[in-house]
């Protein structure tokens, strides 16, 4: 991996997601921002760590050409062409696309974001598991994008 980072940001007020991107709300992906981009692709992994080795995988998106905003609202579609081309995974709701925090009552969990940048487009198929998408990025990732970090409770 190259030594510069790429940078990410997410426009939340304190570090916390909007009703609006949970499953109290409307369940729709975030905004992300990306600067520092020298990459010819793009993934993007959402996972909530709920205990030290435990993960639970919210959002798997790769394939995505170089751009500085990924818009709210993605369609969970297995492939989506607007606002952009793309590809998506199986998250551990077991379904496509994003799916926001949903923690139990009374919890409140932390949620990772992390862009990888790729030097290539990866050739495996729409609707791949966390463990597939990492394995596919091995000897292809190129940058790496320090984690923006949000809470939620319920």
């Amino acid at each position: 991996m190259e030594n510069e980072n790429l940078f990410i940001s997410i426009d939340f007020d304190k570090g916390i997601f909007p009703k609006k991107n949970t499953c109290d709300g409307e369940d729709i992906s975030p905004q992300i921002h990306i600067d520092r981009i020298h990459s010819a692709y793009l993934a993007v992994i959402i996972d909530d760590w709920i205990g030290p080795s435990e993960r639970f995988t919210h959002w798997l998106m790769w394939n995505i050409e170089p751009r500085a905003l990924i818009p709210e609202n993605i369609p969970k579609t297995p492939e989506i062409t607007e606002p952009f081309p793309a590809v998506q995974g199986t998250n551990d709701f077991g379904t496509i696309g994003y799916r926001g925090p949903c923690p139990p009552p009374g919890e409140t969990h932390t949620y990772y974001f992390n862009v990888y940048g790729l030097d290539a487009k990866l050739g495996i198929p729409a609707g791949s598991k966390r463990e597939v998408l990492m394995d596919a990025m091995k000897g292809h990732m190129v940058q790496y994008g320090g984690q923006a970090i949000a809470t939620y409770n319920r």
